[in-house]
């Protein structure tokens, strides 16, 4: 016999909500009354919904994902990895100071203090793949001439992660998206320059 009332509530607002929990007190802190009572349900629609307070967490992630992912393509889409990190860095800015970067300190930090290991390897997992697809765009890049042959992709792309990191740890203390700009500006100075020119 099914519990509660796993339809009974428009799923994305609920995940909405619970993203504004999860990112106000963390996922550890995150209790099941603090979750319901913002989600507008009960224990036993959450149970029956998403499967426990890991199984929310996860879901919440995976709209956040989904939501980000065609940025995240179109920036590795660009025609040079210079202009493909460009592209990243300022749809971050904008992005990190519409959600205050509490999302992007979830996904690149919030593993490293939760007490849940299935949580911390989720996003570890999550960072990962966001590094990973920087590096094959510049293993492409090297292949393509744009970056020269001495560029190391997996470097690179550990430092366009640490930018991402540090810009949405400056959002999360308010920095605005002119800042972010800013600082992207300057990240984009220590990026090294085409191997050749852009065709086109």
């Amino acid at each position: 016999m099914a519990l509660g009332r796993p339809r009974g509530f428009d799923i994305g607002d609920a995940l909405e909500k619970a993203q504004g929990v999860f990112c106000r007190l963390g996922y550890d802190a995150a209790s099941l009354s603090e979750l319901t009572k913002a989600m507008g349900i009960n224990s036993p629609s959450l149970y029956a919904a998403f499967g426990s307070k890991e199984g929310l967490f996860r879901a919440v992630m995976d709209r956040y994902a989904q939501q980000r992912v065609q940025d995240l393509e179109a920036g590795l889409d660009a025609p040079t990895a210079r202009d493909a990190v460009d592209h990243i860095l300022a749809i971050a800015a904008r992005l990190y100071t519409e959600d205050k970067g509490e999302v992007s300190w979830l996904v690149m930090r919030g593993g490293a203090a939760c007490g849940c290991p299935a949580i911390a390897d989720d996003l570890s997992s999550r960072r990962d793949g966001i590094e990973t697809a920087l590096r094959k765009r510049f293993e492409r890049a090297v292949q393509e001439g744009d970056l020269g042959e001495r560029a190391d992709p997996a470097a690179l792309a550990r430092y366009v992660m640490s930018v991402l990191t540090g810009m949405g740890i400056q959002a999360a203390e308010g920095a605005s998206e002119e800042e972010l700009k800013q600082i992207a500006a300057y990240a984009m100075g220590g990026f090294p320059a085409p191997a050749r020119p852009s065709q086109g």
